[in-house]
């Protein structure tokens, strides 16, 4: 990598955290800056805008996220173990160590609703990409005999997603793992009794 390409992806990897916590509309170009430690022309040298900043931003941690669900899904083998596993993966909804400020699924997808297009549609594409991912998950484990047949893949794979990301929320606002460790448990009933093995 070269250094202006290191020099990018730091001011990205920087500007990051600071757009997943405070908005986009929150967070000024002086404390990307800051953050970064460049100055205002290196800036402006590899991004035309905030806007640009903000979107190259929200999809290397919006990437981030999806790779972990990936790596974490991958190290199970059956649909009900890997299914498990999805609702376990944000137990801990008020550990900032992956991610600084919260999840970024929720704060881009919430913060850029009506204001930033182009974040939104990436956003969207990384819910697509989990609910799909999730959908073929279960019709595997119906086609291997690992899951009940009555289990509709589409709205399960919905449920799923939604709940957890819900719970995340509330945990969040709330300032307690409570509501993500009820949803968890709810969940994991509800896949067991999903469950043929």
């Amino acid at each position: 990598m070269k250094k202006s390409e290191r020099t990018r992806q730091l001011i990205i990897e920087q500007a990051a955290d600071i757009f997943n916590e405070k908005g986009v509309a929150g967070t000024s170009i002086d404390e990307v800056l800051q953050a970064a430690k460049v100055a205002k022309g290196c800036l402006y040298g590899h991004f035309q805008s905030k806007d640009e900043l903000a979107l190259a931003s929200a999809a290397y941690l919006l990437d981030k996220v999806a790779a972990r669900r990936m790596n974490i899904l991958q190290q199970h083998k059956t649909s009900i173990d890997k299914l498990l596993a999805y609702a376990e993966m944000n137990a801990n909804p008020l550990d900032n160590s992956f991610v600084h400020g919260g999840c970024p699924i929720l704060n881009f997808g919430v913060d850029t609703d009506d204001t930033n297009q182009a974040i939104r549609e990436k956003v969207h594409s990384v819910i697509k990409a989990a609910n799909r991912n999730l959908v073929t998950i279960i019709k595997e484990g119906i086609t291997a005999g690992e899951l009940s047949p009555e289990i509709n893949p589409e709205e399960f794979a919905i449920k799923l997603f939604a709940t957890m990301e819900g719970a995340f929320l509330m945990s969040r606002v709330m300032g307690s793992p409570l509501p993500m460790k009820t949803a968890i448990r709810a969940m994991k009933k509800e896949i067991i009794a999903y469950s043929l093995i």
